[in-house]
């Protein structure tokens, strides 16, 4: 296993293996890897020729500076999990400085509004964030396949979004989401959730599933307002939001229409810490 922290390193090796007869498939982290980073790593290493992780906090996509300073890193624990998959996969661990070159900011970009609702209405300048880094890691690398969790839905459309804006040639693909026990969504911030919060985590996930049922007979307004109703009642999370959309335009739902997918997205804080899930319905 190589860890490499530098773009010529990473590009230099590629080269040597001759990828251009070679599959490549990439998972993008921020490290603090869990069983959901690794279902990904473990996708692209049976799909591919090659695999690289990449591991780097992007300081761009953060509106919170405190959430930034209390992100975990640890390469040495993330090194150990990846090991359990293979020991040939390339890990790239750059610094800022060698990522962004001398200037640490986001481009602006415009996806015909996927940016502007849910995350982007409360987390201002995430997508740029998100979608600067993501395309200075494509190039890096230049994978095959480049693949991305669920439960990110949003960020997940805005890159397929991305790469079809570029005419990108590395294929997108979105993998289901990882659940704990309870159903909470993996996250690398559940680490930093208490044990009996993380143990209530389940909340989140229950609380989706019912809406999805209830959307069979029920309108989108009444559920919602369920929703809204369920976290009033609740002591440990707090609702940030609640939203069915269609999941190709993230648009929110007016009135239920036919062949229309839609998703259920949610936003939670518990202990400071914010959790989102989603579901399709």
């Amino acid at each position: 296993m190589q860890v490499l922290h530098y773009k010529k390193e990473l590009r230099d090796i590629l080269l040597s293996k001759d990828g251009k007869n070679h599959t490549i498939g990439f998972v993008p982290t921020m490290g603090a890897l869990h069983k959901g980073h690794l279902s990904l790593v473990n996708r692209a290493v049976n799909e591919n020729d090659i695999t690289v992780v990449s591991i780097f906090i992007n300081p761009t996509q953060f509106d919170n500076k405190e959430d930034l300073e209390k992100y975990p890193a640890n390469l040495e624990e993330d090194m150990v999990l990846l090991k359990t998959i293979s020991n040939d996969i390339l890990i790239f661990a750059p610094s800022a400085k060698e990522i962004y070159d001398e200037k640490i900011d986001s481009k602006k970009f415009d996806f015909n509004g996927l940016e502007k609702v849910m995350e982007g209405e409360f987390r201002a300048g995430h997508f740029n964030g998100v979608a600067t880094i993501v395309e200075l890691l494509l190039l890096t690398v230049n994978p095959t396949r480049a693949y991305f969790g669920e439960k990110d839905f949003q960020q997940l459309q805005i890159i397929k979004k991305l790469v079809e804006l570029k005419g990108f040639p590395f294929k997108i693909i979105g993998c289901p989401i990882e659940r704990e026990a309870n159903g909470l969504a993996r996250s690398s911030r559940n680490e930093r959730l208490s044990l009996s919060t993380r143990e209530k985590g389940g909340f989140i996930y229950k609380t989706l599933k019912t809406a999805k049922l209830k959307f069979g007979t029920e309108s989108a307004n009444s559920i919602e307002e369920w929703v809204v109703s369920e976290f009033a009642r609740n002591a440990v999370f707090t609702l940030e939001y609640f939203q069915i959309a269609d999941i190709n335009t993230l648009t929110p739902i007016l009135k239920k229409q036919k062949n229309v997918k839609y998703r259920a997205f949610i936003a939670v804080y518990a202990e400071g810490i914010r959790l989102i899930d989603n579901i399709a319905l």
